[in-house]
């Protein structure tokens, strides 16, 4: 019998409620953080790294970011500001498509204006934004790399110059109805594919599971298809691009990868929505009850756990590492980090933001108010938080096992043709075959160095 584990058993007073009882006073003391260096250091002549003697200018600044959806950010900002009134940072909101996002990022890079200061870029962008010189070189003897997740900090290189600092991680983990398991005689997560369709086939068949859904990972046409392909692919031992940087569509691993999903879909394992559903949509579905299983990320946690009655499943769910064919599948590395553009003022103030976002303090209070995966590895053992949040030893092992979106320079093209020939073969626009090899004939002129 497979057990139940105490791991991610979450309760109505825990990660959401923790983190709306940390009250004013004890955030402010928790992000106002002194950072050494700060009075009149304006990063020129350090040995940190090529360009680091452009980080000049104190001021004003802005910081440039996806839509806030757990409504902390402005805390953060609240706390900088009190300590730096005359380097007050200014949140700009963009979209909450990462295409989207993105895209407007580029467009204000290539006017070359000063509009933005700080951006919150995902992990897949370090490239192409430090090829084309849009972000300025950071000195990485004025961060404290050492103390985060390796894995993180190589996400933030290119050609071995750093340019972007690690601010929160992701790995996707299968969120699970813990509840439903238990009714049905089933003692612990599913960790192959064979296995999670068997617990759904015995769950349908409660009284309780009459209308839920079996699984669900993004496959809408959007970067998060591209996710779900490199998970789906990498589990099966596959993937999309090999470390020569050279396309490997065509393999038997590739395409049992995409089969998965593609099958998922058309057998009525995934909701007919799936295609249309994005990340948030996502996470309604599965805090309204209707679905058994679901790759996610770990914000998710907190607003699933939530007791103020937006979600049906607090205290009925739990999590663990995504299944794959044979054993536990892969994630992908996902996360965001803060970086500085070329072209902005004021590069001495943000690179001391920076510092202050990503340190101890703040990413421990982040923690607390919106469940996000932190890039220090200190606070994925500190006895205090794993109590609190209980998946974090399972997202501390899917970062580790985690696999990269594809590395380059050319990314936006890249996800792109991804996105459509996944896309066409989970909606039987294209076969499996047929959009593998087209795929790979897509691929081998955008990832070509």
């Amino acid at each position: 019998m497979r057990r139940i584990p105490p791991i991610g058993a979450p309760s109505t007073t825990g990660p959401l409620s923790t983190g709306r009882l940390v009250t004013g006073a004890v955030v402010c003391a928790a992000l106002a953080l002194s950072l050494t260096a700060c009075g009149g250091d304006d990063g020129g002549g350090s040995k940190g790294g090529a360009g680091t003697a452009a980080l000049t200018g104190r001021g004003p600044i802005t910081f440039v970011t996806g839509k806030d959806r757990s409504g902390y950010l402005q805390k953060q900002l609240d706390g900088w500001n009190a300590d730096h009134p005359q380097e007050k940072v200014r949140v700009i909101e963009l979209p909450d498509e990462p295409n989207d996002q993105r895209q407007q990022m580029i467009q204000n890079a290539t006017t070359k204006s000063d509009a933005y200061t700080v951006l919150n870029l995902d992990v897949v962008w370090t490239a192409e934004f430090a090829a084309n010189r849009w972000l300025t070189p950071l000195p990485k003897d004025r961060i404290d790399l050492a103390k985060m997740l390796p894995a993180t900090v190589t996400t933030g290189q290119y050609r071995g110059n750093l340019y972007a600092v690690p601010s929160t991680s992701d790995a996707g983990m299968l969120y699970y109805r813990k509840d439903l398991l238990a009714k049905a005689g089933i003692s612990a997560p599913p960790t192959t594919y064979t296995e999670m369709w068997s617990d759904c086939d015995k769950v349908r068949k409660l009284p309780e599971g009459k209308g839920v859904d079996c699984f669900f990972t993004e496959v809408n046409k959007t970067e998060s298809v591209t996710i779900s392909a490199v998970e789906a692919i990498g589990s099966a031992g596959g993937s999309i691009v090999g470390a020569d940087g050279r396309p490997t569509l065509n393999t038997p691993q590739a395409k049992q990868g995409l089969e998965f999903l593609v099958d998922a879909k058309k057998d009525g394992r995934m909701p007919k929505e799936a295609v249309t559903l994005d990340t948030e949509g996502g996470r309604r579905y599965f805090q309204s009850g209707k679905l058994l299983f679901q790759r996610q990320w770990p914000y998710q946690y907190a607003l699933a756990s939530s007791g103020d009655g937006s979600s049906k499943v607090a205290g009925r769910f739990a999590v663990a590492q995504l299944p794959g064919p044979n054993g536990p599948g892969v994630a992908n590395l996902g996360g965001h980090n803060l970086a500085v553009s070329a072209f902005a003022k004021n590069k001495a103030t943000a690179l001391d933001f920076i510092r202050y976002l990503t340190g101890e303090q703040s990413q421990r209070a982040n923690l607390l108010a919106t469940s996000q995966a932190p890039t220090l590895a200190s606070l994925y053992d500190d006895p205090e938080m794993v109590k609190r949040f209980p998946y974090l030893p399972v997202l501390k092992q899917a970062i580790a096992n985690a696999r990269p979106r594809p590395v380059a320079v050319k990314y936006g093209d890249v996800t792109a043709a991804i996105q459509g020939d996944v896309y066409d073969a989970v909606t039987g626009k294209k076969t499996v075959d047929q959009a593998l090899t087209d795929l790979q004939g897509k691929l081998g002129p955008l990832t070509a160095q």
